[in-house]
């Protein structure tokens, strides 16, 4: 799209994962503007279809994260609108969202992932619903917002579930919890990265270990068996394509080492391009700076993705 001179950056919202979603959309618009585009800055509302015809773009980059900007809601209204968008359209960014549908779809494509259960969270809070150990999430969010580790020999679920000033849906997902290494790996339109490793400095990787500066060490490549690595890179391309993403993903893992289990946890279709996050640093890695980054996701922004 080289006739592409200004670009809309979307980026705020109303989601638990606002924050995240301006630090990754004002980082984004600085690089767009080094690249040489005019650059909106939009911080969405429920008038964004409004705010967009204002501004007459190009292109919307959606820097936005989690309900609503992540789950083809908003990725609908670029399309009714005509406007070209990065990343996954409306249906795989909807699947992706959805944990219980994206494992359906992983599972029918042949991909290992973790048993697990979807049950109120009223139910969850009153006693253990699975053997422990295993994680408690929301079904619907991402940057780990809302997750629980119930370790073993632990009496009863997190009080946080009870709390009235729980806000991330009355569903959630209790899922068994797998020990080992946390590996995650991107896709870059067709090209699949390098696999990163994850050690947290926190209890687990959570989005104060995400979004932190010394919150995570990540090693790239990770030193893992050629086999293993390979593995990774494999399902992280089969996952992306099961979905139907377009543009970048990232796709997280667990690996029991003792087993020999790999565990895919899930897809991001909008994966985070903060100063601390996985994928610029993937593609640095590779010789791809966070400017050819961010111009490359432009280029590749279309409608009916």
């Amino acid at each position: 799209m080289s006739a592409v001179t200004h670009v809309a950056v979307v980026m705020g919202g109303w989601s638990p994962e606002r924050e995240v979603s301006l630090s990754s959309g004002r980082g984004c618009a600085d690089a767009l503007r080094a690249e040489g585009y005019n650059v909106t800055e939009i911080d969405a509302g429920r008038h964004l279809a409004e705010q967009l015809a204002s501004v007459k773009p190009d292109v919307v980059f959606n820097a936005l994260h989690g309900p609503w900007g992540e789950d083809g809601c908003v990725q609908g209204i670029f399309e009714v609108m005509g406007l070209p968008y990065t990343h996954s359209g409306v249906l795989a960014s909807a699947l992706a969202m959805d944990k219980q549908q994206s494992k359906a779809v992983f599972l029918a494509a042949g991909l290992p992932v973790a048993e697990s259960l979807l049950v109120s969270r009223e139910e969850a809070a009153r006693g253990h619903v699975m053997e422990t150990p295993y994680v408690i999430k929301p079904h619907n969010q991402g940057s780990s917002v809302g997750v629980f580790i119930v370790r073993q020999g632990e009496n009863r679920p997190p009080v946080e579930l009870s709390s009235a000033k729980w806000d991330l849906g009355e569903t959630v997902m209790v899922e068994r919890y797998i020990p080992g290494r946390e590996l995650t790996c991107a896709m870059i339109g067709e090209r699949v990265s390098e696999v990163t490793e994850i050690t947290a400095n926190t209890n687990f990787y959570d989005y104060e270990a995400k979004y932190s500066q010394g919150g995570s060490v990540h090693v790239v490549p990770a030193r893992l068996t050629s086999v293993i690595y390979k593995r990774v890179q494999d399902a992280t391309r089969a996952a992306h394509d099961s979905l139907g993403c377009r543009g970048v993903t990232r796709s997280d893992f667990r690996f029991d080492e003792e087993k020999g289990e790999l565990v895919l946890l899930e897809v991001n279709t909008q994966p985070g391009m903060t100063p601390t996050s996985l994928v610029p640093e993937l593609a640095a890695h590779a010789g791809m700076s966070y400017g050819a980054l961010v111009r490359w996701m432009v280029e590749d922004a279309s409608c009916g993705r």
